[in-house]
């Protein structure tokens, strides 16, 4: 029966710790991956990793090198494509992260790991507020107007969007029973899509606007 040693009690617990402090601020946030995963998979990478030194004679790397495939395809299940926009790589790249920290912490470079969580959380925290700030200065948004079919109303749409100083890039366009549906990808400041948005939900013309 193997014994178990004081280090054996640590590291787990360590990752415990990290995870938790890298989860709680995911969950604070209602992620997929919240608390408990992120906690689970630097735990799970921290046992993984341990079993590796020790199991792995000769080739200690011969388990934790998987751990990075492994946690590849569980990253990949939280990624999702709606419409022309993709969601979910932060949590992926979270989830990859935490599993670098767990093996950190199960070869005992805990010196490494506290400074990966702290970057980690970090990051997260403040680049948010940083990516707020640059929203409000530039801003790309996808916009989408469905009207009774004239051959210039698209046009007519285009024209309000360079009233509001927004820069424009025609999508698909496409024509049935009557109705005409225009997509587009603008970008400008936060103010103009707000004042440009409250215009367009003023005209009677608009069936239908997704934006």
């Amino acid at each position: 029966m193997q014994a178990l040693f004081l280090e054996d009690i640590i590291q787990p617990l360590a990752a415990i710790l990290a995870g938790g402090i890298i989860g709680a601020e995911r969950e604070y946030r209602s992620k997929s991956a919240g608390l408990r995963t992120i906690t689970l998979i630097c735990v799970g990478a921290t046992i993984f990793t341990m079993l590796s030194i020790r199991i792995g004679i000769g080739n200690p790397d011969r388990i934790a090198s998987n751990i990075v495939t492994g946690i590849g395809f569980l990253g990949a299940g939280v990624i999702f494509k709606e419409e022309n926009r993709v969601s979910g790589l932060t949590t992926a790249a979270i989830i990859w992260s935490s599993a670098a920290i767990g093996m950190a912490i199960g070869s005992a470079h805990y010196l490494l790991a506290a400074l990966g969580v702290f970057i980690i959380v970090g990051v997260m925290r403040i680049f948010l507020w940083l990516q707020v700030k640059i929203d409000t200065i530039h801003q790309s948004r996808n916009y989408r107007i469905a009207c009774r079919f004239d051959k210039t109303t698209l046009e007519h749409y285009e024209k309000i969007f360079r009233r509001f100083q927004l820069e424009m890039e025609r999508g698909k366009q496409s024509v049935k029973d009557g109705i005409i549906i225009g997509e587009w990808e603008l970008q400008g400041r936060e103010k103009d899509h707000a004042l440009c948005v409250d215009y367009l939900l003023k005209d009677t013309d608009i069936i239908e606007i997704v934006f």
